[in-house]
């Protein structure tokens, strides 16, 4: 009778451990898949306009006809490949604008990366143009270390890079390799 019983048991223990065999089949193309799909966009939008405010008055606008929304990666961003139109509004309601031929905004750090032919205009008409800038939504900076052409009312200067506030009252290009006086 035990004989019996453990002949049982040794028969349930080998067909419950073949039955796991053959339900786990490996088929590595859908592992492929799900390694792809991970690097891809959780999601893609068209038609942006998103409106930021601080304390209920309107801060920034972002308009972009398409973004793709990294969210699920580990450093998630949002990528706009077919640029942006970003309005900043001091408190005065003025605004500066921005516009680029791509851009992406990191999540975590607040940073807003520019990049070809970026033209930031302020309500004076300072100019400045670059192929790429950074903006600092936290500290409200711009910034890049690559050649500038900044024009103001005064002077056009070309530089290595440029350092400024969002409203160009402490702005300065970096590494001036020449300035030009602007006669009317």
């Amino acid at each position: 009778m035990q004989n019996q019983n453990l002949h049982i048991i040794k028969n349930s223990v080998i067909a419950f451990a073949m039955t796991l065999f053959f339900a786990c089949k490996g088929n590595l193309k859908d592992i492929k898949k799900m390694d792809m799909s991970a690097n891809e966009p959780v999601g893609i939008s068209d038609s942006i306009n998103v409106k930021y405010t601080d304390s209920g008055r309107l801060a920034a606008n972002l308009i972009s006809p398409k973004m793709y929304d990294y969210s699920n990666r580990n450093f998630s961003y949002s990528e706009f490949p077919d640029g942006i139109l970003l309005y900043l509004y001091d408190k005065q309601n003025q605004r500066t604008t921005i516009i680029s031929d791509y851009a992406i905004v990191y999540n975590e750090t607040d940073l807003i990366d520019l990049r070809g032919n970026v033209v930031a205009a302020t309500p004076e008409k300072d100019t400045l143009y670059a192929e790429q800038l950074y903006y600092d939504q936290t500290k409200q900076w711009l910034f890049t270390n690559l050649p500038v052409t900044f024009k103001s009312k005064d002077y056009v200067t070309n530089g290595e890079g440029f350092d400024s506030d969002r409203d160009f009252n402490k702005a300065e290009v970096l590494g001036v390799t020449g300035q030009f006086a602007v006669t009317e």
